[in-house]
Protein backbone atom coordinates (compact mmCIF):
# COMPACT_ATOMS: atom_id res chain seq x y z
CA UNK A 1 0.00 0.00 0.00
CA UNK A 2 1.49 3.81 -0.84
CA UNK A 3 3.00 5.43 1.95
CA UNK A 4 0.49 8.52 1.85
CA UNK A 5 -2.33 5.92 2.04
CA UNK A 6 -1.10 4.99 5.15
CA UNK A 7 -0.27 7.91 6.17
CA UNK A 8 -3.58 9.10 5.48
CA UNK A 9 -5.31 6.20 7.37
CA UNK A 10 -2.78 7.07 10.40
CA UNK A 11 -4.44 10.53 10.39
CA UNK A 12 -8.05 9.42 10.36
CA UNK A 13 -7.46 7.13 12.77
CA UNK A 14 -5.87 9.45 14.78
CA UNK A 15 -8.91 12.00 14.57
CA UNK A 16 -11.57 9.59 15.08
CA UNK A 17 -9.59 8.71 18.51
CA UNK A 18 -9.67 12.24 19.12
CA UNK A 19 -13.11 12.51 18.45
CA UNK A 20 -14.27 9.74 20.54
CA UNK A 21 -11.57 11.63 23.79
CA UNK A 22 -13.76 14.27 23.16
CA UNK A 23 -16.80 12.66 23.62
CA UNK A 24 -15.64 10.78 26.26
CA UNK A 25 -14.64 13.85 27.96
CA UNK A 26 -17.72 16.17 27.17
CA UNK A 27 -19.82 13.55 28.57
CA UNK A 28 -18.08 11.94 31.79
CA UNK A 29 -19.76 13.59 34.46
CA UNK A 30 -22.41 11.15 33.11
CA UNK A 31 -21.09 7.88 32.36
CA UNK A 32 -19.75 8.42 35.40
CA UNK A 33 -23.31 8.76 36.97
CA UNK A 34 -24.69 5.65 34.84
CA UNK A 35 -21.90 3.90 36.04
CA UNK A 36 -22.63 4.83 39.66
CA UNK A 37 -26.15 3.85 38.70
CA UNK A 38 -25.39 0.32 37.40
CA UNK A 39 -23.51 -0.52 40.91
CA UNK A 40 -25.41 1.99 43.65
CA UNK A 41 -26.37 -0.96 45.28
CA UNK A 42 -24.05 -3.70 44.81
CA UNK A 43 -22.39 -5.05 48.40
CA UNK A 44 -19.01 -3.66 48.12
CA UNK A 45 -20.32 -0.18 47.12
CA UNK A 46 -23.75 0.37 49.07
CA UNK A 47 -23.02 2.28 52.11
CA UNK A 48 -20.75 4.47 50.17
CA UNK A 49 -22.76 5.35 48.13
CA UNK A 50 -25.60 5.60 50.49
CA UNK A 51 -23.58 8.18 52.50
CA UNK A 52 -21.61 10.28 49.37
CA UNK A 53 -24.49 10.31 47.04
CA UNK A 54 -23.95 14.23 46.64
CA UNK A 55 -20.94 13.39 45.74
CA UNK A 56 -21.31 11.79 42.41
CA UNK A 57 -24.66 13.80 41.56
CA UNK A 58 -25.78 17.66 40.95
CA UNK A 59 -28.01 18.60 44.24
CA UNK A 60 -29.64 21.73 45.40
CA UNK A 61 -28.43 22.58 48.89
CA UNK A 62 -30.68 22.99 52.29
CA UNK A 63 -28.78 25.22 55.07
CA UNK A 64 -29.30 24.37 58.89
CA UNK A 65 -31.81 26.72 60.52
CA UNK A 66 -30.89 30.11 62.01
CA UNK A 67 -32.09 28.53 65.07
CA UNK A 68 -31.09 24.69 65.43
CA UNK A 69 -32.67 23.01 67.95
CA UNK A 70 -31.21 19.57 69.64
CA UNK A 71 -32.93 17.33 71.63
CA UNK A 72 -32.24 16.34 75.13
CA UNK A 73 -30.71 12.97 75.59
CA UNK A 74 -31.07 9.73 77.87
CA UNK A 75 -30.05 6.86 77.79
CA UNK A 76 -31.69 3.50 76.94
CA UNK A 77 -30.62 -0.12 76.11
CA UNK A 78 -31.96 -1.30 73.16
CA UNK A 79 -34.54 -4.43 73.62
CA UNK A 80 -32.24 -7.62 73.88
CA UNK A 81 -34.33 -9.98 71.06
CA UNK A 82 -36.86 -9.17 68.55
CA UNK A 83 -39.84 -11.52 66.88
CA UNK A 84 -40.97 -12.04 63.69
CA UNK A 85 -42.67 -14.49 61.75
CA UNK A 86 -42.48 -16.59 64.72
CA UNK A 87 -38.98 -16.50 64.84
CA UNK A 88 -36.67 -14.52 67.08
CA UNK A 89 -33.02 -13.21 66.95
CA UNK A 90 -30.98 -10.65 68.60
CA UNK A 91 -31.39 -7.33 67.86
CA UNK A 92 -27.81 -6.83 67.38
CA UNK A 93 -28.00 -9.89 64.80
CA UNK A 94 -30.61 -7.60 63.14
CA UNK A 95 -29.34 -4.42 62.85
CA UNK A 96 -26.26 -5.87 61.24
CA UNK A 97 -28.09 -8.17 58.91
CA UNK A 98 -30.42 -5.40 57.86
CA UNK A 99 -26.97 -3.18 57.25
CA UNK A 100 -27.70 -0.47 59.85
CA UNK A 101 -26.14 3.03 59.44
CA UNK A 102 -28.11 5.01 61.74
CA UNK A 103 -30.90 4.27 64.52
CA UNK A 104 -32.46 6.72 66.82
CA UNK A 105 -35.02 6.62 69.68
CA UNK A 106 -36.93 9.32 70.68
CA UNK A 107 -39.05 9.10 73.44
CA UNK A 108 -41.26 11.79 75.06
CA UNK A 109 -39.29 14.45 73.70
CA UNK A 110 -35.60 13.38 74.30
CA UNK A 111 -33.34 10.88 72.51
CA UNK A 112 -32.92 8.09 74.15
CA UNK A 113 -30.74 6.58 71.75
CA UNK A 114 -28.47 7.13 68.73
CA UNK A 115 -25.92 5.15 67.37
CA UNK A 116 -24.14 4.99 64.21
CA UNK A 117 -22.73 2.05 62.16
CA UNK A 118 -20.67 1.50 59.09
CA UNK A 119 -18.96 4.91 58.48
CA UNK A 120 -22.29 7.01 59.39
CA UNK A 121 -21.88 9.72 61.88
CA UNK A 122 -24.45 12.38 63.20
CA UNK A 123 -23.22 15.13 60.70
CA UNK A 124 -23.68 12.88 57.62
CA UNK A 125 -26.36 12.87 55.10
CA UNK A 126 -28.13 10.16 54.43
CA UNK A 127 -30.07 9.31 51.23
CA UNK A 128 -34.19 8.83 51.79
CA UNK A 129 -34.97 7.10 49.14
CA UNK A 130 -38.70 7.26 48.88
CA UNK A 131 -39.05 8.96 52.74
CA UNK A 132 -38.79 12.08 50.77
CA UNK A 133 -41.99 11.47 49.77
CA UNK A 134 -43.06 11.92 53.24
CA UNK A 135 -41.47 15.60 52.65
CA UNK A 136 -43.10 16.39 49.34
CA UNK A 137 -46.20 15.52 51.00
CA UNK A 138 -46.07 17.86 53.70
CA UNK A 139 -45.63 20.31 51.19
CA UNK A 140 -48.48 20.09 49.28
CA UNK A 141 -50.48 20.07 52.53
CA UNK A 142 -48.72 23.70 52.96
CA UNK A 143 -49.49 24.50 49.76
CA UNK A 144 -53.20 23.99 50.33
CA UNK A 145 -53.05 25.68 53.29
CA UNK A 146 -51.92 28.60 51.28
CA UNK A 147 -54.35 28.57 49.01
CA UNK A 148 -52.09 28.20 46.02
CA UNK A 149 -54.13 25.49 44.36
CA UNK A 150 -57.92 24.71 45.25
CA UNK A 151 -58.27 21.06 46.35
CA UNK A 152 -56.68 17.92 45.84
CA UNK A 153 -60.07 16.66 44.40
CA UNK A 154 -58.93 18.50 41.38
CA UNK A 155 -56.87 16.60 37.98
CA UNK A 156 -53.28 17.24 38.09
CA UNK A 157 -53.68 18.37 34.59
CA UNK A 158 -55.01 21.74 35.79
CA UNK A 159 -51.98 23.01 37.49
CA UNK A 160 -49.42 21.06 34.94
CA UNK A 161 -50.89 21.25 31.55
CA UNK A 162 -47.94 19.39 29.82
CA UNK A 163 -49.18 16.08 31.54
CA UNK A 164 -52.13 16.09 29.02
CA UNK A 165 -52.20 12.82 26.95
CA UNK A 166 -50.07 10.98 29.41
CA UNK A 167 -51.65 8.78 31.88
CA UNK A 168 -51.91 11.27 34.42
CA UNK A 169 -54.48 12.98 32.03
CA UNK A 170 -57.59 14.34 34.37
CA UNK A 171 -55.84 12.34 37.44
CA UNK A 172 -56.98 13.66 40.49
CA UNK A 173 -54.31 15.31 42.46
CA UNK A 174 -56.00 13.23 45.73
CA UNK A 175 -55.03 10.11 43.43
CA UNK A 176 -51.71 10.52 42.73
CA UNK A 177 -51.32 11.59 46.93
CA UNK A 178 -52.99 7.97 47.42
CA UNK A 179 -50.59 5.33 45.37
CA UNK A 180 -53.84 5.01 42.92
CA UNK A 181 -53.42 7.01 39.95
CA UNK A 182 -53.75 4.08 37.73
CA UNK A 183 -50.62 4.45 35.82
CA UNK A 184 -48.56 1.58 34.40
CA UNK A 185 -45.04 1.20 36.10
CA UNK A 186 -42.91 -1.96 37.57
CA UNK A 187 -41.58 -0.85 40.70
CA UNK A 188 -38.96 -3.68 41.02
CA UNK A 189 -35.58 -2.49 42.50
CA UNK A 190 -34.08 -6.31 41.66
CA UNK A 191 -35.09 -6.49 38.33
CA UNK A 192 -32.81 -4.91 36.18
CA UNK A 193 -34.91 -3.72 32.86
CA UNK A 194 -37.79 -2.46 35.47
CA UNK A 195 -39.49 0.74 35.21
CA UNK A 196 -37.92 2.45 38.05
CA UNK A 197 -34.06 0.96 37.14
CA UNK A 198 -34.98 2.69 33.94
CA UNK A 199 -35.89 6.18 35.42
CA UNK A 200 -32.33 5.01 37.32
CA UNK A 201 -30.76 5.19 34.31
CA UNK A 202 -32.02 8.51 32.41
CA UNK A 203 -31.62 10.54 36.17
CA UNK A 204 -27.97 9.47 35.44
CA UNK A 205 -27.79 10.41 32.10
CA UNK A 206 -29.23 13.99 33.27
CA UNK A 207 -32.27 13.33 31.29
CA UNK A 208 -35.91 15.41 32.35
CA UNK A 209 -37.54 14.49 35.25
CA UNK A 210 -40.67 15.98 33.65
CA UNK A 211 -40.06 14.26 30.57
CA UNK A 212 -40.14 10.37 31.96
CA UNK A 213 -43.57 11.20 33.80
CA UNK A 214 -44.84 12.16 30.65
CA UNK A 215 -43.73 9.24 29.14
CA UNK A 216 -45.94 6.88 31.44
CA UNK A 217 -49.47 5.41 30.28
CA UNK A 218 -52.89 4.30 32.00
CA UNK A 219 -53.47 0.85 33.16
CA UNK A 220 -56.37 1.36 35.75
CA UNK A 221 -58.95 3.63 36.71
CA UNK A 222 -58.12 5.71 38.97
CA UNK A 223 -58.96 5.72 42.51
CA UNK A 224 -59.50 2.22 42.38
CA UNK A 225 -56.30 0.37 43.20
CA UNK A 226 -53.43 1.23 45.64
CA UNK A 227 -50.52 0.70 43.62
CA UNK A 228 -47.22 2.25 44.49
CA UNK A 229 -45.63 3.93 41.51
CA UNK A 230 -42.93 6.44 42.56
CA UNK A 231 -43.60 8.44 39.83
CA UNK A 232 -46.64 9.33 41.48
CA UNK A 233 -44.31 11.49 43.66
CA UNK A 234 -42.30 12.96 41.02
CA UNK A 235 -45.17 14.43 39.47
CA UNK A 236 -46.46 16.28 43.08
CA UNK A 237 -42.97 17.58 42.61
CA UNK A 238 -43.67 18.85 39.31
CA UNK A 239 -47.21 20.40 40.57
CA UNK A 240 -45.28 22.12 43.53
CA UNK A 241 -42.83 23.81 41.94
CA UNK A 242 -45.50 25.02 39.15
CA UNK A 243 -48.02 26.35 42.22
CA UNK A 244 -45.47 28.00 44.30
CA UNK A 245 -42.86 29.17 41.74
CA UNK A 246 -39.91 28.03 43.53
CA UNK A 247 -37.64 24.74 43.93
CA UNK A 248 -38.81 22.39 46.06
CA UNK A 249 -35.77 23.04 48.06
CA UNK A 250 -36.41 26.52 48.49
CA UNK A 251 -40.48 25.77 49.75
CA UNK A 252 -39.03 22.92 52.15
CA UNK A 253 -36.18 25.41 53.23
CA UNK A 254 -38.96 28.10 54.00
CA UNK A 255 -42.01 26.28 55.51
CA UNK A 256 -40.02 23.27 56.82
CA UNK A 257 -35.83 23.17 57.30
CA UNK A 258 -36.07 26.99 59.07
CA UNK A 259 -39.09 27.09 61.60
CA UNK A 260 -38.49 23.39 61.91
CA UNK A 261 -34.92 24.39 64.19
CA UNK A 262 -32.83 21.57 61.72
CA UNK A 263 -29.65 21.43 63.07
CA UNK A 264 -27.63 20.21 59.81
CA UNK A 265 -27.57 20.87 56.05
CA UNK A 266 -28.99 18.37 53.71
CA UNK A 267 -29.22 18.17 50.07
CA UNK A 268 -31.87 17.35 47.42
CA UNK A 269 -30.24 15.42 43.86
CA UNK A 270 -31.10 17.12 40.40
CA UNK A 271 -31.61 16.59 37.27
CA UNK A 272 -29.76 18.90 34.50
CA UNK A 273 -32.92 20.80 34.35
CA UNK A 274 -32.58 21.85 38.28
CA UNK A 275 -35.79 19.43 39.01
CA UNK A 276 -35.60 17.95 42.41
CA UNK A 277 -35.98 13.95 42.30
CA UNK A 278 -39.15 14.51 44.03
CA UNK A 279 -39.91 10.60 44.65
CA UNK A 280 -36.35 9.97 46.81
CA UNK A 281 -33.14 11.90 46.51
CA UNK A 282 -33.19 13.83 49.45
CA UNK A 283 -30.27 13.09 51.64
CA UNK A 284 -30.43 14.42 55.65
CA UNK A 285 -28.98 13.76 58.89
CA UNK A 286 -30.26 11.01 61.54
CA UNK A 287 -31.46 13.62 64.14
CA UNK A 288 -32.54 15.98 61.48
CA UNK A 289 -35.22 12.63 60.01
CA UNK A 290 -36.07 12.55 63.79
CA UNK A 291 -36.94 15.99 63.53
CA UNK A 292 -39.58 15.52 60.89
CA UNK A 293 -41.43 12.31 62.33
CA UNK A 294 -41.47 14.48 65.80
CA UNK A 295 -43.31 17.06 63.59
CA UNK A 296 -45.89 14.80 62.15
CA UNK A 297 -45.93 13.08 65.94
CA UNK A 298 -47.14 16.88 67.48
CA UNK A 299 -49.94 16.87 64.49
CA UNK A 300 -47.92 18.85 62.10
CA UNK A 301 -47.10 21.50 64.96
CA UNK A 302 -43.50 22.55 66.28
CA UNK A 303 -42.65 25.75 68.81
CA UNK A 304 -46.36 27.06 69.24
CA UNK A 305 -46.27 27.00 65.39
CA UNK A 306 -48.52 25.45 63.07
CA UNK A 307 -46.51 24.12 60.39
CA UNK A 308 -48.11 21.61 58.90
CA UNK A 309 -51.83 22.12 58.55
CA UNK A 310 -53.18 19.25 61.41
CA UNK A 311 -56.05 18.27 59.52
CA UNK A 312 -53.50 17.64 56.67
CA UNK A 313 -51.66 15.38 59.04
CA UNK A 314 -55.18 13.68 60.10
CA UNK A 315 -55.73 12.67 56.22
CA UNK A 316 -52.36 11.86 55.41
CA UNK A 317 -52.18 9.17 57.81
CA UNK A 318 -55.89 7.67 57.38
CA UNK A 319 -56.76 5.83 54.38
CA UNK A 320 -59.81 6.47 53.53
CA UNK A 321 -61.06 4.35 51.22
CA UNK A 322 -61.53 0.29 50.56
CA UNK A 323 -58.37 0.08 47.99
CA UNK A 324 -56.35 1.53 51.06
CA UNK A 325 -57.07 -0.01 53.67
CA UNK A 326 -54.69 -2.58 55.69
CA UNK A 327 -54.59 -6.15 55.84
CA UNK A 328 -55.02 -8.40 53.19
CA UNK A 329 -56.72 -6.77 50.46
CA UNK A 330 -57.71 -7.48 46.54
CA UNK A 331 -57.78 -3.74 45.20
CA UNK A 332 -53.79 -2.93 46.35
CA UNK A 333 -50.64 -4.53 44.84
CA UNK A 334 -49.06 -4.32 48.50
CA UNK A 335 -48.08 -7.72 49.81
CA UNK A 336 -46.88 -6.67 52.79
CA UNK A 337 -50.64 -5.72 53.74
CA UNK A 338 -49.84 -2.37 54.87
CA UNK A 339 -52.47 0.71 54.52
CA UNK A 340 -51.41 3.41 52.70
CA UNK A 341 -53.01 7.38 53.15
CA UNK A 342 -50.90 11.02 51.84
CA UNK A 343 -47.26 9.42 51.07
CA UNK A 344 -47.66 7.76 54.27
CA UNK A 345 -47.62 3.82 55.11
CA UNK A 346 -49.92 2.39 57.80
CA UNK A 347 -48.78 -0.84 59.12
CA UNK A 348 -51.15 -3.53 59.75
CA UNK A 349 -52.55 -4.11 63.07
CA UNK A 350 -50.38 -0.90 63.94
CA UNK A 351 -52.87 0.71 66.87
CA UNK A 352 -52.40 4.13 65.39
CA UNK A 353 -48.71 3.83 64.09
CA UNK A 354 -47.87 5.38 60.69
CA UNK A 355 -44.40 5.44 58.93
CA UNK A 356 -42.38 6.90 56.01
CA UNK A 357 -40.33 4.07 54.56
CA UNK A 358 -37.65 3.92 51.75
CA UNK A 359 -35.88 0.77 49.92
CA UNK A 360 -33.07 -0.92 51.37
CA UNK A 361 -34.77 -0.17 54.88
CA UNK A 362 -35.45 3.53 55.89
CA UNK A 363 -38.07 4.54 58.24
CA UNK A 364 -39.46 7.04 60.22
CA UNK A 365 -42.13 4.99 62.19
CA UNK A 366 -44.25 7.00 64.63
CA UNK A 367 -46.32 5.82 67.58
CA UNK A 368 -48.21 8.61 68.55
CA UNK A 369 -49.93 6.50 72.06
CA UNK A 370 -46.27 6.57 73.15
CA UNK A 371 -44.81 9.66 72.04
CA UNK A 372 -42.30 7.96 70.37
CA UNK A 373 -40.28 8.20 66.97
CA UNK A 374 -38.09 5.93 65.62
CA UNK A 375 -35.66 6.88 62.52
CA UNK A 376 -33.61 4.24 61.16
CA UNK A 377 -30.91 4.63 58.31
CA UNK A 378 -29.68 1.37 56.12
CA UNK A 379 -27.82 0.21 53.06
CA UNK A 380 -29.00 -3.31 53.05
CA UNK A 381 -28.11 -4.55 50.12
CA UNK A 382 -29.99 -7.78 50.42
CA UNK A 383 -33.43 -6.21 50.18
CA UNK A 384 -35.98 -7.71 48.26
CA UNK A 385 -33.94 -10.63 47.29
CA UNK A 386 -35.59 -14.08 47.55
CA UNK A 387 -35.30 -14.86 51.82
CA UNK A 388 -35.22 -10.78 52.53
CA UNK A 389 -37.54 -10.52 56.11
CA UNK A 390 -35.71 -7.34 57.16
CA UNK A 391 -39.45 -5.09 56.55
CA UNK A 392 -40.93 -8.27 58.79
CA UNK A 393 -37.73 -7.84 60.66
CA UNK A 394 -38.37 -4.33 61.82
CA UNK A 395 -41.97 -4.10 62.55
CA UNK A 396 -40.65 -6.74 65.13
CA UNK A 397 -37.97 -4.37 66.27
CA UNK A 398 -40.46 -1.47 66.60
CA UNK A 399 -42.69 -3.60 68.22
CA UNK A 400 -39.78 -4.56 70.93
CA UNK A 401 -39.46 -1.28 71.44
CA UNK A 402 -42.51 -0.33 72.48
CA UNK A 403 -43.23 -3.16 74.61
CA UNK A 404 -39.81 -2.36 76.21
CA UNK A 405 -40.58 1.27 77.25
CA UNK A 406 -44.29 0.25 78.16
CA UNK A 407 -42.46 -2.44 80.82
CA UNK A 408 -40.26 0.57 81.82
CA UNK A 409 -42.74 3.21 82.14
CA UNK A 410 -44.60 0.78 84.62
CA UNK A 411 -41.64 0.24 86.37
CA UNK A 412 -41.41 3.76 86.99
CA UNK A 413 -44.93 4.09 87.93
CA UNK A 414 -45.07 1.28 90.71
CA UNK A 415 -41.70 2.66 92.16
CA UNK A 416 -43.47 6.34 92.74
CA UNK A 417 -46.14 4.44 94.69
Amino acid sequence: MPRKILRKLGYGALALLGIVMLLIALNYNRIDRLLRVNSLFDEENIVNNFLHLEDYFPYNSLTKSVSPYQFPKGNMELPASIAYRNKTMSTSDYLEETRTTGLLILHRDSIQHESYYNGHTETTTHISWSVAKSFVSAMVGIALEEGLFESIEEPITKYVPELTGSGYDGVRIKDILQMSSGVRFNEDYVDFNSDINRFGRSFALGSSLDDFCKSLVREKEPGTFNHYVSIDTQVLGMLLKRITGKTLTAYLQEKIWDPLGMEHDAQWAIDNDGMEMALGGLNVTLRDYAKFGYLYLKNGKYNEQQLVPANWVQHSITPDAPHLMPGANPNSANKLEFGYGYQWWIPPNGDGAFMARGIYNQYIYIYPKMDLVIVKNSANHRFGRMGDFSMQQTLGFFEAVVDQLIVEELEEERIEL
